[in-house]
């Protein structure tokens, strides 16, 4: 029954700026070894190819306006809540931000009451040495276990029957300023685990753990000397700029890659037949780029590597030389197109710094990089050296304040994952529109604290709107239509077969649109801002469930999970000048919410 005091769903008509064409005879397509969707949700990315697409149907355009509340439940905590739930053997599971804590819902009971709480208890100091708020980016499933990190990086197995701890391994140190704030990712047997910390100085690095066990297989550095960065005889990259001995060392000033930064914080993604595992590198420290010369291999950039060994087989730099802290880890989309008559395996990345990426997953080429928000920072992309080519206007300086540098440092999207549909063959980008003032200032390394270099305030780009989504072609390499949002577009998308892409607003709006479109088909108010990743699942009496947590914080959302003053427009990293309204738009919070239709 829908709660009183959240009355009916309100429905708006958007008029759509354009529309899928009807005779569209080539569209990207879900490769082939994606798992057969069975209506659960078993990794935050739903499959390896981090597609979020959902084969259920029974929700649909139509009656979408039907939706109401079927359950809700508390987290606790009223941090940013990023982590998408997971559904195995109708129990779903929640991880919250710090402390951590994970939950056990049972999905066979009405109300979907607590089966069991696994409480990590993560050392209080790692609060203080996370960036961007201490959120939680959600779990995997695999073999019967729960696995997750905590914020003071740990690595935890949980038996997800009678949620007993398995395994607990320490892979960082906070005061080094490591923490862990990703979603891991289980490959033949391997926890694959990244750590974050880039803007304090850390050592950049992605762990496989025995899922079994626990127990380190490997890892592999971001940047250092090729024996640590796991580079070795089979690394062939495409391009002749990331050929060359111990890059990871002579691209920076002495001993400066110590300290560097690369951090593995975003998403992963795995093919099959390829065996090849493929993930982002965050950006190079410090933010001063006049501190260190050279282009600071292996930050900011996608490497390609052997599952089972960990070796590099390729790496592409999308951002060389990172002076807007542009990172690379966001979500790689391993998709099949049609490119100048070939079908070609691709991975199509968005990445912070403008460009949609759409390069061979198996060699690196970079066959396509078209803008998909307002850059300024750049002038494109050379295909024939995957050479990104900078604009001299917005170098940053020490002691100058570079005015209106286009996209700002959380990038035209940040961690935020994408969704992809293979009725429509579009994306569906959730992103920012923001851009910022910067200015460089000398910095010294001291062992977890802040190692930025720079004053930095952000504010809304062109049009006024700090958001938009947008569903894009990858074929014809631009927007199908897009929706202006007011605030940064934080959460997640997910794609559904019924035609429609569910998202969330950081003022607490949970929204549906048709697919196709862009079209408004539903809407509902949420208790506080949503930053998270919508899951769409299929409960043990048959029907299609939508579930979100609702809590606003994370980088855009600092100012209101840590009170943050508002007339200080560089708190937070600069992004308190772009947010200063937002105490007035929402509240903290730390909520599950769970949709479906109306049913006996």
């Amino acid at each position: 029954m829908l709660l009183p005091q959240m009355a009916a769903a309100q429905n708006a008509a958007a008029p759509a700026p354009a529309q899928v064409p009807a005779d569209a005879s080539t569209k990207a397509t879900i490769p082939a070894f994606v798992r057969k969707d069975d209506g659960q949700w078993i990794m935050a990315a739903q499959n390896y190819a981090n597609t979020r697409y959902s084969t259920l149907k029974e929700i649909n355009a139509d009656n979408v306006k039907n939706l109401q509340v079927a359950f809700t439940f508390s987290t606790g905590a009223d941090k940013g809540q990023e982590a998408a739930p997971l559904v195995v053997d109708n129990t779903m599971y929640i991880v919250g931000p710090y402390p951590n804590n994970l939950f056990a819902l049972d999905l066979t009971k009405p109300g979907a009451p607590l089966k069991w709480a696994y409480e990590p208890h993560p050392e209080r100091a790692s609060q203080g040495v996370a960036c961007c708020d201490v959120v939680n980016r959600g779990a995997a499933y695999d073999d019967g276990k729960i696995f997750y990190n905590t914020l003071d990086d740990h690595t935890v197995a949980v038996d997800a029957k009678t949620g007993k701890q398995v395994w607990k391994t320490k892979l960082g140190d906070i005061n080094k300023g490591e923490t862990i704030t990703m979603a891991p990712l289980v490959v033949k047997g391997k926890v694959m685990v990244g750590d974050s910390g880039g803007e304090l100085g850390v050592h950049g690095w992605l762990t496989a753990l025995d899922e079994k066990t626990g127990k380190i297989a490997w890892r592999a550095y971001s940047t250092g000397p090729d024996k640590d960065v796991l580079i070795g005889s089979d690394f062939h990259p495409y391009y002749a700029s990331d050929k060359g001995k111990d890059l990871g060392v002579s691209t920076w000033p002495p001993g400066a890659w110590k300290t560097g930064g690369g951090t593995v914080w975003g998403w992963l993604a795995y093919d099959p037949k390829l065996n090849l595992l493929y993930y982002g590198t965050g950006n190079p420290g410090p933010w001063n780029q006049e501190q260190r010369p050279g282009v600071n291999k292996w930050t900011s950039g996608i490497f390609a590597r052997d599952p089972d060994t960990g070796a590099a087989k390729w790496f592409y730099q999308y951002t060389p030389h990172d002076e807007h802290d542009y990172d690379g880890i966001n979500e790689s989309l391993l998709l099949n197109m049609p490119i100048d008559g070939k079908n070609r395996k691709v991975l199509i990345h968005p990445d912070r710094n403008g460009h949609m990426y759409v390069i061979d997953r198996a060699t690196g080429q970079v066959l396509q990089a078209h803008t998909y928000g307002v850059v300024n920072s750049t002038k494109g992309v050379d295909l024939k050296t995957g050479a990104l080519m900078l604009n001299p206007e917005k170098e940053t300086k020490l002691g100058t304040v570079v005015h209106d540098i286009c996209p700002t440092a959380s990038g035209t999207k940040d961690w935020e994952p994408s969704s992809f549909s293979p009725l429509t063959g579009l994306m569906y980008v959730p992103h920012e529109n923001l851009c910022m003032d910067w200015e460089d200032v000398q910095v010294n390394y001291i062992a977890g604290t802040p190692y930025v270099g720079a004053n930095v305030v952000m504010k809304a780009g062109p049009g006024g709107n700090r958001g938009e989504l947008t569903a894009w072609d990858p074929i014809q390499g631009k927007p199908v239509w897009q929706i202006k949002e007011d605030l940064p577009v934080w959460s997640g998308t997910v794609a559904t077969a019924g035609n429609l892409i569910f998202y969330g607003t950081m003022d607490g709006w949970f929204k549906a649109v048709d697919a196709r479109t862009g079209a408004l088909k539903w809407k509902f108010k949420l208790g506080s801002g949503i930053i998270g990743q919508p899951v769409v699942y299929k409960g043990p009496d048959g029907h299609e469930y939508v579930a979100i947590l609702d809590g606003v914080g994370g980088w855009a959302g600092a100012i209101v999970s840590g009170n943050l003053n508002p007339k200080d427009p560089t708190g937070a990293l600069g992004m308190v000048g772009a947010m200063a309204d937002l105490k007035q738009k929402t509240t903290p919070g730390g909520m599950l919410y769970v949709f479906a239709l109306p049913h006996a």
